[in-house]
C-alpha cells in the first residue's frame, strides 16, 4: 500500500502580539485518500482540523476559543458548527444551574 504524506498545520499554539506560532504535524494516509473522499488536500486539511477541534472540545481538553482557533474559525462560527453537530457550547450540568440558582436566592 502506498502512503501519502499530508502535512497538516494544527494551530496548537498561542497568539503573541499578532505572531502565531504553528506546530506542523505530519500524518500518513493511503495515497488514494483524496480520490476516495473526492476532496482536494486543502478540503481534507480543513475537515481534519475541524474534526480534531470538535473532538478535543467535546473531551474538555480545549476551551471553545482554542478549539475555534484550531478549526480556523471565529468563536461564533465554531459555536454554530458545534450546534449544527449537536455539541453543547456549555459544560454546565442541570445540577450546576440549579445550584447557581439557589445561590442567587
Amino acid at each position: 500500500m502506498v502512503i501519502h504524506n499530508l502535512k497538516i498545520n494544527l494551530y496548537i499554539c498561542y497568539i503573541k502580539k499578532l505572531n502565531m506560532n504553528i506546530q506542523t504535524i505530519s500524518v500518513d494516509f493511503p495515497s488514494d485518500i483524496l480520490l476516495t473522499l473526492n476532496e482536494n488536500e486543502n478540503e481534507l486539511k480543513k475537515d481534519i482540523k475541524l474534526s480534531l477541534a470538535i473532538r478535543l472540545y467535546r473531551l474538555q481538553k480545549l476551551t471553545i476559543g482554542k478549539a475555534a482557533q484550531i478549526a480556523g474559525l471565529s468563536h461564533f462560527e465554531f459555536e454554530t458548527v458545534l450546534s449544527d453537530n449537536g455539541v453543547s457550547i456549555s459544560n454546565l450540568t442541570i445540577d450546576d444551574v440549579l445550584k447557581d440558582a439557589q445561590k442567587l436566592r
